[in-house]
């Protein structure tokens, strides 16, 4: 086990222990409205969890099931997900995601009139849109002449990793804040911990959920396998990158 006090919040397990537990709700409720940013008097206050896997006849396959699923006061759903293996196909797995969240209230029988929003919101730890220089990018639909959003259900905010570069000095917001957490909170120091808790009591919360002292040897464990199977898949992709290039390089010697 790594020596370091905290643990990395883009692994898996660790992921949903922060957003996706009764115990630190409060937490994932902050978040959301920090990165969300909605107007005042249209924060969420409260979430309520939802089952998790989309897809029951599949549900063994890893695709099928978001990290974090639930729901606010008023019924809006959000999809909260941490994506680090790179996947050209994750744009459209995030509007399947959100996709069969909203088909999925009809089952309660409701009308089309009582559909809810779903908001999907995903960490990435790879660039998602290699042309945009901005680490933060939110997604609407909207029409093409008047550029009016009218189709208000389905909206999405990416944020990429990669593109954060701020430091400890430069923060300027809650989001400069959480982005710092996911790329940095294994190896933030005792100084630059003060300066990032310091009027924000959540944040702090989300650094206590990562400290390894606190977890059984049990819960290291899982951390640790999830932490290996994250390795396994990047050394894939990184195999069939190589794989392809070479196969690629091979055939233009022919």
């Amino acid at each position: 086990m790594s020596a370091n006090k905290f643990l990395d919040p883009k692994n898996d397990y660790a992921f949903k222990r922060i957003f996706g537990t009764e115990k630190n709700k409060e937490i994932l409720v902050h978040f959301l409205n920090d990165i969300l940013a909605f107007p005042e008097g249209s924060k969420i206050q409260s979430v309520t969890f939802l089952k998790p896997n989309q897809d029951p006849e599949v549900a063994a396959k890893k695709q099928s099931i978001v990290d974090v699923l639930c729901k606010d006061e008023v019924g809006v759903q959000y999809i909260v997900e941490m994506q680090v293996a790179r996947s050209d196909s994750f744009a459209k797995r995030a509007q399947y995601y959100a996709a069969k969240a909203y088909t999925n209230q009809m089952n309660n029988g409701d009308g089309y009139q009582n559909l809810k929003q779903v908001i999907f919101l995903a960490i990435t730890d790879f660039n998602m849109f290699p042309d945009k220089s901005e680490f933060k990018s939110d997604h609407v639909i909207l029409d093409k002449e008047s550029y009016a959003n009218d189709l208000k259900d389905f909206s999405f905010t990416f944020l990429e990793l990669p593109k954060f570069n701020k430091n400890i000095d430069e923060l300027a917001s809650n989001t400069d804040k959480w982005m710092y957490f996911f790329k940095h909170a294994t190896h933030t120091d005792a100084n630059e911990l003060e300066k990032l808790v310091a009027d924000d009591s959540m944040i702090s919360r989300a650094y206590e959920a990562l400290d390894q002292y606190y977890w059984t040897e049990e819960e290291l464990a899982i951390y640790e396998r999830e932490k290996k199977s994250q390795l396994d898949a990047q050394a894939m992709l990184l195999y069939a990158v190589n794989t392809g290039r070479a196969e690629g390089r091979a055939e233009g010697r022919l």
